[in-house]
């Protein structure tokens, strides 16, 4: 995983909480809703190679202590 990476899920992160206050505050509360999702959905399709990665290793670690 690279540095890159971290720092773009961390300015998703940042933005998403900037805009849901501000339509929390301006009382759009379910437009706050949908931002956070959208953001999290943003993340994970980042980093599910990643995931896939993990899982395709611990698979192959599994199959070689048999």
């Amino acid at each position: 995983m690279s540095v890159q990476l971290i720092l773009k899920i961390a300015a998703v992160g940042v933005l998403v909480s900037v805009l849901s206050q501000v339509l929390k505050h301006s009382g759009r509360e379910e437009q706050a809703f949908l931002t956070s999702l959208a953001g999290l959905l943003l993340v994970l399709l980042w980093i599910l190679p990643y995931i896939l990665e993990l899982f395709e290793s611990v698979e192959k670690l599994i199959r070689l202590c048999r």
